[in-house]
């Protein structure tokens, strides 16, 4: 018999009744009926009550046991009566009389209870997180992340991906977020930097031939924390292919997300093609490039109809250039005036200088605003936007980019608030033809909107005859319920179009080839036709388990302020650690002065 368990936890059930077994778990609960003890025990794979009689041997030792401790059971494997079954438990048809134990791992007070959720903060949580770890939401959330990128990987071998480790020091990227530096001993003066994606690297791998590349790659990026953004590192399924285009791509994710989806969640998701909206139409219809399509309100053009109106407000602006859009409220004319209050406040809490709004009731309309307009303008209104007796219609003004900004913001809420929003069913929706330039609103140059390396639609020619603004490029989101999933672009792979993009962007040939030498001289010696994508693993997993917060799929996660409450990092370094390094530390003046002590070095 092995010293610690015959059997798991999980494991056990009527076929093993009558038989002597040993097994090994954390106490996950203690109930005194009677001078009878029973214990939960729990391990990885499920809970198996213990019985424990008071003339076991051992019984008076019962009195220092706490739960968490770590214990091993020998004993009988009993039949409960039909009115002790625990269907919740897949070992709870059975039961094991204890006859002999020991002590494999004693634990102190815990700071918060395992086995029911006490509400604990979350810095206590991020502090003993392998104690939270054992709780079973999160341990089945981490069990879950290593069986869908187990999943990932399969799928990915299967359709002819080869998978490659990237390197981790690396150079600095003199675009996207800030970089983690890592200096270096025997260089003294230069760093490292950890990759914040291994862009290049993959589309070398491109060049060298390797046709079908993907990774589970950490990425390193100094940036602030959000619910979908883990601060510091996180992970990505890292995809490039050769001689394809964007069809080929789309097709290989769908794929993917098809397959995971299927297997790991029983909501209803979106089924391949998955619905492709233009950058610009998103924008306007949801003022937002991460649209939940679960959502049925979107915002209408009726610019037109305040056109020289009696509202001076929105007239005013729409002269001056500026826009109108309207949101359908549906069945809302019963709720109490708070309601559109409330939604105004919030509106100018987004940017708003204000919000109007109409509501056609059996009546007739309700509106603080229709005295200004005349009957055709409001039965105009009705018609455009399909409204219906009980339906309101929410009005913006402004300038286009304020209202889209704002609309963004209101959507949502208003979904949410009015229960429009299913939580158990996937949109998924490809955001494509993003603009390749824009106009920098201070400056009023031209630069690059999104990605400067993706190809423009319509090579080099259309960076030579057409107005740079709209010129689109081959880029591409995978957006799902509102959470943006991943970008990914075609790549562009030729010089001389890449110089040109730059040139119209303001750069000089000479920054690319400095910034940018690595990439531009590989391309100068055979670059296929390449585009890839990297869909983020923790995004997707948070979706399968409906977690509000990233930190509750990763395993040890950092806090919001980009810290390792576990093992106390980023800590202070010794003085002869930072002379090896040639580094000298330099405090801000209140936190020296906080410190009380002078600086390193």
């Amino acid at each position: 018999m092995s010293i610690y368990r015959t059997h798991t936890c999980g494991e056990l059930r009527k076929t093993e009744v009558g038989k002597e077994v040993r097994i090994s778990g954390w106490i996950h609960s203690v109930r005194d009926h009677g001078g009878v003890i029973f214990i939960d025990l729990r391990d990885h794979y499920g809970i198996t009550q213990v019985v424990i009689d008071p003339e076991c041997a051992f019984y008076q030792a019962l009195d220092r046991w706490r739960v968490e401790t770590v214990v091993r059971f020998d004993g009988r494997v009993v039949a409960r009566s039909a009115e002790t079954v625990n269907p919740k438990l897949a070992t709870g048809e059975i039961e094991v009389r204890a006859t002999d134990m020991e002590i494999l791992g004693e634990a102190d007070v815990i700071p918060f209870q395992v086995a029911k959720d006490d509400q604990a903060p979350e810095a206590m949580r991020l502090k003993y997180r392998f104690l939270d770890l054992r709780r079973d939401d999160l341990h089945k959330n981490i069990i879950l992340r290593s069986q869908v990128i187990a999943e990932i990987r399969r799928y990915m071998t299967e359709h002819g991906f080869n998978e490659f480790q990237t390197p981790i020091l690396t150079a600095s990227s003199p675009e996207g977020a800030r970089d983690y530096l890592v200096p270096s001993r025997l260089h003294p003066g230069k760093f490292y930097a950890l990759p914040q994606a291994p862009q290049q690297f993959k589309q070398l791998l491109m060049v060298a031939g390797f046709d079908r590349y993907f990774q589970i790659a950490p990425c390193f990026r100094d940036e602030d924390a959000r619910a979908d953004r883990s601060p510091g590192e996180f992970y990505q399924l890292d995809v490039e292919m050769s001689f394809v285009e964007q069809d080929d791509i789309f097709a290989v994710i769908e794929g993917l997300l098809d397959d995971v989806f299927g297997k790991f969640s029983a909501n209803e998701f979106s089924k391949p093609p998955f619905v492709r909206l233009p950058y610009r139409e998103a924008m306007d219809r949801f003022g937002s490039d991460k649209p939940d399509l679960r959502n049925p309100l979107e915002m209408i053009d009726v610019t037109e109809h305040f056109r020289g109106c009696g509202f001076q407000a929105f007239a005013g602006t729409v002269e001056k250039g500026g826009v109108v859009r309207a949101i359908k409220a549906p069945k809302v004319a019963g709720k109490p005036r708070k309601f559109f209050d409330d939604l105004i406040k919030f509106a100018q809490e987004n940017g708003a200088k204000g919000m109007a709004y109409i509501i056609w009731t059996e009546e007739g309309e309700k509106s603080p605003i229709v005295k200004f307009l005349t009957p055709e303008i409001v039965a105009a209104l009705k018609q455009a936007g399909k409204v219906e007796s009980g339906d309101a219609l929410f009005f913006l003004a402004d300038t286009k980019k304020t209202v889209q900004k704002i609309g963004g913001a209101v959507i949502p809420e208003l979904g949410r608030q009015l229960g429009l929003i299913d939580p158990n069913v996937f949109k998924f929706c490809w955001i494509v033809d993003f603009p390749m330039f824009e106009e920098d609103e201070e400056t009023g140059q031209i630069i690059f909107s999104h990605n400067p390396f993706s190809m423009p639609q319509g090579g080099m020619d259309a960076l030579l005859n057409r107005n740079p603004l709209d010129i689109l490029a081959y880029q591409y989101d995978i957006v799902c319920n509102g959470i943006e999933l991943s970008s990914g672009a075609i790549r562009n792979h030729r010089p001389d179009i890449m110089y040109k993009a730059f040139e119209i962007a303001g750069y000089d040939r000479s920054v690319v080839d400095e910034k940018f030498g690595g990439m531009i001289n590989a391309f100068k010696l055979g670059a296929p036709p390449h585009g890839g994508i990297a869909p983020g693993v923790d995004r997707m997993v948070m979706l399968l388990t409906g977690s509000p917060n990233i930190r509750e799929v990763i395993a040890f996660p950092f806090n919001q302020q980009a810290q390792d409450l576990m093992m106390n990092a980023p800590a202070e370094v010794s003085v002869k650690q930072l002379r090896e390094l040639h580094i000298e530390v330099k405090l801000p003046k209140r936190q020296e002065k906080a410190a009380g002590e002078t600086p390193q070095g």
